[in-house]
């Protein structure tokens, strides 16, 4: 079968929207009303977002969801030697109170409940590497729901139509489901569980989102309530909610490293998952993944001998060089006279907080920043240009065509591929600490002739 290449589909309407440029600023404005008032927003304010949706035909999201399928497998294989083999776990060098949580006996089935994988694909051929993995604070769900609502509300969704069945992924309803999945095989269920939501809320970026799978969870049927976590009370063997409720499970969105960085403050929690009194989705051993450390193991001897020959391969064309920045592991000199090809990150952070490529920096910038974190818990790696595409963002002053780099996020829960995140930058590092922009993704299915 001959498939259409996902650059030239996207570019179809890029170019749309160029010929008839009057008509979809118009519309924009439809559709950017719409996100005003929505729940799409971050900390507060509504998210920046691009006016042309990224376009994912049915064969590309296929090959997708089977890369998913064997970056699952072999995350999985890891996260279980982990937990059989003290000496692999000695690669991780997690501290012994993480390591202590990690081997705490889940009580259901999976090892990675959630996740959300990262890549930079290029739309011309589909070659792609990993960029993250990111566990149990997964996120945006709700930011995709909202920018398809929005999109609706344009020419070019109109014009999309004409030529494909255009549809977004679920990514509440599908939660739940896999959620209570996982909860039916805890050995210690209850029939109708009462449901937390849990995470440190002062940072306010996602009750939008948490909102929205509370009332997903209740309409499945489910007891649910957002929660903050340091004020989870244990008491007589059972973890209690601010309200006053017992709660028999949790799914969890507070990221590990910021547990363990106020560890004294959510002791309560921390007890209860010690004593093996409350469902967590996901346990801590999701962490074996989510830190970034994982990214050199994956290419350790220790883990290729734990994986098919397939999976090798895969992990050579996908997941990119890896080190430790330590003097002992890496060419200084090498890495400081050849600054485009790498970029420096910290093992456990998120949002791309102190992440620095050396092609953003001069030689002096890019000599400084290597050297302050030389055996300072940081990581090298094999620099990935961004795949870049055309894309304009209708609510600036002076709205103009630019090229943006693409990061494309992909959702897994219980180890099925759900959805797609499309984010979008000017610069070549894709966060919100430098430029973040979103797109909506859509799934275009049962192609017409045109």
């Amino acid at each position: 079968m001959q498939y259409e290449v996902m650059s030239k589909v996207n570019k179809k309407y890029i170019d749309y929207v160029k010929e008839n440029f009057e008509e979809s600023k118009k519309s924009s404005d439809r559709s950017l009303g719409y996100l005003r008032g929505s729940t799409a927003k971050y900390q507060g304010n509504v998210i920046s977002s691009l006016h042309i949706p990224k376009l994912f035909p049915e064969h590309v999201v296929e090959y997708l969801d089977s890369s998913v399928n064997t970056m699952y497998s072999i995350l999985e294989k890891v996260i279980k030697e982990y937990l059989n083999n003290a000496d692999y776990r000695k690669l991780f060098e997690f501290d012994q109170r993480l390591e202590e949580l990690i081997l705490v006996d889940r009580g259901y089935d999976s090892y990675l409940p959630m996740c959300r994988l990262d890549i930079f694909l290029n739309e011309d051929d589909l070659s792609f590497k990993f960029c993250e993995f990111n566990s149990d604070g997964t996120s945006s769900m709700n930011e995709d729901r909202e920018l398809n609502i929005a999109l609706t509300y344009t020419s070019l969704y109109d014009k999309i139509k004409e030529d494909y069945k255009p549809d977004s992924f679920e990514l509440f309803d599908s939660w739940v489901k896999e959620f209570t999945t996982i909860y039916s095989t805890y050995k210690k269920k209850v029939d109708k569980p009462h449901i937390g939501i849990v995470d440190f809320l002062e940072k306010g970026s996602s009750m939008e989102e948490f909102n929205h799978f509370k009332k997903s969870f209740e309409k499945a049927g489910y007891t649910c309530e957002v929660c903050e976590i340091r004020d989870l009370k244990y008491q007589d063997k059972a973890l209690y909610s601010p309200s006053g409720k017992k709660l028999n499970a949790i799914y969890r969105r507070a990221v590990t490293s910021d547990i363990m960085a106020n560890f004294d403050e959510v002791k309560d929690l921390i007890d209860a998952v010690k004593d093996e009194n409350i469902c967590l989705v996901g346990s801590f051993c999701t962490q074996v993944i989510h830190n970034k450390i994982v990214f050199k193991i994956l290419h350790d001897t220790e883990t290729l001998n734990l994986l098919t020959e397939e999976e090798r391969q895969f992990i050579s064309r996908h997941v990119p060089y890896t080190s430790r920045l330590t003097k002992s592991e890496c060419n200084i000199e090498e890495v400081l006279n050849n600054k485009d090809k790498w970029i420096i990150k910290p093992e456990d952070f998120y949002g791309a907080k102190g992440v620095y490529a050396g092609i953003t920096h001069d030689h002096n910038e890019w000599t400084k920043l290597v050297n302050e974190n030389i055996d300072n818990h940081y990581l090298l790696q094999e620099f990935v240009m961004p795949y870049q595409s055309e894309n304009i963002n209708f609510g600036e002053e002076k709205p103009e065509f630019k090229n943006y780099s693409n990061l494309t996020g992909l959702y897994v829960y219980n180890g099925k591929f759900k959805g797609i995140y499309t984010r979008q930058s000017k610069k070549e590092i894709i966060s919100t600490q430098y430029d973040e922009n979103v797109s909506a993704s859509l799934i275009l299915k049962n192609k017409k002739e045109i």
